[in-house]
């Protein structure tokens, strides 16, 4: 394993008055895929707010390879290289394809593989380079999806947060959304996955946290804490 990149330590967070995050804390090795898994309301979404920096915690640090990070605002954050794909994708619909991924392009100091670019994400998503000067708002579910990652990757990122990419999907779509997350492990991004399915998250994780009502109660790796292994309906339910 290597170094942690990405770490909440003791982050307890607040929307207006409401305690929603609880003295949270886990950390993100580098080249990892750690899946971020509770129930609804469970508290995922907003560590993921917390790690792009979109939600200042009131208690507690954010650390970006071993820096605290946590009062750097979310575009100096994404500068450092910390990319979000959000829930419900968010992309720009009025825009093109290639407008989309124009806006994220960057080309930071930190890039040692070959750089995501127009070429590279074509090539990893064709549906897109078929569709690149199509309005986004006219794609298929899957097809935004699609974007919305190829549009952080665009970013060249060093820490990749994923918050539910398969929500609202089609079966055979997710599997593809997945199957991309898996390669972009194996090309040793780091990455963050939040998903309501578990079943999917053991097959490519390598570090589950399990969150509950805003507390981390369960934290190992995959092959540790795979359900074939533990009963983990206590925790997420039946599946």
């Amino acid at each position: 394993m290597g170094s942690n990149v990405l770490a909440l330590d003791g982050v307890s967070a607040y929307y207006g008055d409401s305690l929603v995050l609880q003295e949270v804390s886990f950390s993100l090795g580098e080249g990892r895929l750690l899946g971020l898994l509770g129930r609804n309301g469970a508290g995922k979404s907003t560590c993921m707010n917390v790690a792009a920096g979109l939600l200042s915690p009131r208690n507690g640090h954010l650390e970006f390879f071993g820096e605290t990070v946590t009062e750097i605002k979310p575009e100096e954050l994404a500068h450092l290289g910390v990319s979000l794909v959000p829930q419900e994708r968010r992309i720009f619909k009025s825009l093109t394809v290639y407008e989309n991924l124009a806006v994220a392009a960057r080309q930071p100091p930190w890039t040692h593989r070959d750089p995501w670019e127009f070429s590279t994400v074509f090539a990893a998503f064709p549906r897109l380079g078929e569709r690149h000067k199509q309005v986004a708002g006219s794609l298929s579910g899957g097809e935004q999806q699609m974007l919305a990652i190829a549009r952080a990757l665009m970013s060249n990122p060093r820490i990749l947060l994923m918050d539910e990419p398969s929500e609202g999907l089609a079966p055979q779509i997710v599997m593809e959304v997945i199957d991309t997350v898996s390669r972009l492990k194996e090309q040793g991004l780091s990455i963050i996955l939040v998903e309501q399915n578990p079943k999917l998250v053991f097959g490519i994780a390598d570090d589950i946290v399990i969150l509950n009502s805003g507390r981390v109660v369960l934290t190992g790796t995959a092959a540790d804490l795979n359900p074939k292994n533990l009963d983990l309906t206590e925790y997420l339910g039946i599946f």
